[in-house]
């Protein structure tokens, strides 16, 4: 009896130090936390790309890298992603690559540069910024006084919300009523006429923004912002670049000029070269498989996904793209 009491306290203090260390996976340290057999992948709103994508990578993984399950986790989207993978609280991340390039150089959100490697550049970002017509947006400036959602805290769309409204001559703390909100949540304001207007970044098409467009038809408009380019251009550098929405995409009137951002796939620089560039094989020999989820996996492209500077390629993706 007294030596099943001692088993019974040794385990319950092997728990307790566990959970003081923040569980199993931050006591892992270095190279050995990819030993516990699970992944995680941190992609953005429920209602976004990175999200459908994510779960589609997630299931393409645990079918084809042998012990490993791997899963994926709705968040707020890029620089929590960056934080997250930096924390070890995800393996694998989705982000834009202006966040992630705010990390690589320890700039914007980061005070030093982070710890992070990139697999491969992938899909492109489309800046949505929407308006409800009865509030009479035709520009960003036009924002001011209005409520508008700039997306969820610590993501990829908040950042570039930010840089628009100052890039247009408004101070985002003051010229507007300004909604830190996830797409759901922003669009369901849109409908309700709580929220005038709102910024998203995402693939093409994002079904957040088709549910929008397609529930208010002429209710809503999007609003042109390549004017405000050469402004970012200038400050941020040529990560910023010149696009279109067009009309058939969301069924709106016109087309919509606007800015677009490439997307990278990230994760830390401890994970070991062998599995990051299994990671690497799998995204583009699956590709197909990927694009049945969304058909932005399409639009990844192989001369392409090297090109992740100033972000470090990981040495396992790099000699899988230099091939044998």
């Amino acid at each position: 009896m007294r030596s099943v009491t001692r088993i019974g306290a040794i385990v319950v203090s092997l728990v307790l130090g566990l959970t003081a260390c923040g569980g199993e996976r931050q006591s892992l340290a270095g190279g050995d936390r990819y030993k516990s057999g699970r992944l995680s992948i941190a992609t953005g709103n429920t209602t976004g790309v990175y999200y459908q994508l994510g779960g589609g990578y997630a299931d393409l993984l645990s079918k084809n890298l042998p012990d490993y399950q791997v899963t994926a986790e709705a968040t707020g989207a890029s620089v929590e992603n960056i934080q997250r993978v930096v924390r070890g609280d995800s393996d694998i991340a989705f982000t834009l690559a202006d966040a992630a390039s705010d990390a690589a150089t320890g700039k914007g959100a980061f005070s030093s540069p982070q710890p992070i490697r990139a697999l491969a550049r992938i899909y492109t970002n489309y800046t949505h910024v929407i308006a409800r017509t009865d509030a009479n947006i035709h520009s960003v400036a036009d924002m001011k006084g209005k409520r508008v959602s700039i997306g969820s805290p610590n993501s990829g769309t908040e950042n570039i919300a930010l840089r628009l409204l100052e890039a247009a001559g408004l101070d985002p703390a003051s010229d507007i009523e300004k909604q830190s909100l996830s797409l759901p949540e922003t669009v369901q304001g849109v409908k309700d006429g709580t929220i005038d207007a709102l910024f998203w970044s995402g693939g093409l098409p994002t079904g957040g923004i088709t549910d929008l467009t397609t529930t208010l038809k002429e209710e809503v408009v999007f609003v042109p912002i390549d004017a405000l380019l050469p402004k970012l251009q200038a400050k941020y550098g040529p990560t910023y670049q010149a696009s279109t929405l067009k009309k058939e995409l969301y069924g709106t009137a016109v087309d919509a000029g606007t800015i677009i951002v490439p997307n990278l796939l990230i994760v830390s620089e401890k994970m070991p070269a062998e599995l990051a560039g299994e990671l690497t094989r799998i995204l583009f020999e699956r590709q197909a498989d990927l694009a049945k989820v969304h058909p932005e996996a399409n639009n990844i492209s192989r001369d392409s996904a090297p090109k992740t500077e100033p972000v470090i390629l990981h040495d396992g993706a790099r000699k899988y793209f230099e091939g044998p």
